[in-house]
């Protein structure tokens, strides 16, 4: 399928949306969105039967050829490094981005429509001290915030994906490297010692599945250099393209690898060693606004609360006895 008139017509299809926002009549913006979520899903459909061809004629094949080139769109390439690895996955985040927008659309127009916001705002009004009118504005923006965050909701979905995967990587490469520096001084082969580290983990994990891709790389033909350097793109983790460009030199200049790896797990462990003290001394940082917010009122509550009880009632005493 041609990613980018599938993404050129996502867009057409979103800005006719937003346009059809300046609309009066909520019930015909409706009727629009679904004339052009019928005509979106046709073109679709009739695309996708090409496209069931080529899932049935690749199928390990797939997940190589996305992360072999760079030239696929930025959108396939993005959902592919968080994990969504289908060859489907850009149709289906595009038609849950449109359907997250009409949803959107949708629940701003109920709380328009039941007037949820004039409820909210009597109330709000009340309050003395011109917080009342603080929060009547956002009370206000409130069908154009909820038509905002259900519209964003895919794309925050796949960003926290990426985020945990990273995440999960990093957190898995230091024991690796550490148990394939050790197997290579013990005198096995870089792939040996993997292949007997593989067996142990968890294979669910996305460090140990990019792994078992190298893996299958090898097997399919290609060269180790090549092999390292499409897991470093599949991945794009700080700490794995470091590891493979220590690797790829360490193959062309001939050096040894287990010297290699083991300066590796050093670094790595002197890195995460910095990182943990940088996050140390952040923390006194970060525990003032938690402090300012939730301790401090309670102290004053419960050492002037006494207090101020006793000065009130004496002046509500004296005030009582003058009159």
């Amino acid at each position: 399928m041609n990613m980018d008139r599938f993404w050129k017509s996502g867009l057409v299809l979103v800005v006719a949306i937003l346009i059809a926002l300046w609309s009066t009549h909520w019930i015909g913006l409706l009727i629009g969105v679904f004339v052009l979520s019928f005509f979106f899903l046709s073109w679709l459909i009739r695309h996708r039967s090409a496209e069931r061809v080529r899932e049935h004629l690749r199928s390990d094949a797939s997940v190589l050829e996305i992360g072999r080139s760079r030239s696929e769109s930025w959108l396939r390439r993005w959902l592919f490094l968080s994990g969504f690895r289908g060859r489907s996955a850009p149709t289906l985040f595009v038609t849950c981005t449109i359907g997250a927008l009409a949803l959107g659309i949708g629940s701003a127009y109920m709380i328009d429509k039941f007037r949820i916001v004039d409820m909210m705002v009597v109330p709000l009004q009340n309050i003395p001290g011109g917080i009342g009118e603080a929060f009547t504005a956002v009370a206000y923006a409130g069908p154009w915030i909820c038509l905002s965050l259900l519209a964003t909701l895919p794309w925050m979905i796949v960003r926290a994906a990426r985020r945990q995967r990273v995440e999960k990587v990093d957190q898995d490469l230091p024991l690796l490297l550490e148990l394939l520096a050790t197997l290579t001084e013990g005198g096995l082969s870089f792939d040996a010692a993997l292949d007997q580290i593989l067996g142990a983990y968890n294979r669910s994990r996305p460090l140990t599945q990019e792994f078992q891709t190298y893996h299958r790389e090898l097997q399919l033909g290609l060269s180790r250099l090549q092999a390292f350097r499409r897991l470093a793109s599949r991945l794009e983790v700080t700490s794995v393209t470091f590891l493979m460009s220590a690797l790829i030199q360490s193959e062309q200049i001939g050096s040894s690898v287990a010297a290699t790896l083991r300066r590796q797990a050093d670094d790595l462990r002197n890195r995460r060693r910095e990182h943990a003290l940088m996050l140390a001394h952040a923390l006194p940082v970060k525990m003032v606004f938690p402090l300012i917010l939730c301790f401090l009122p309670g102290i004053f509550l419960s050492t002037l609360g006494p207090s101020l009880y006793q000065l009130v009632t004496l002046v509500g005493g004296i005030t009582g006895g003058l009159r």
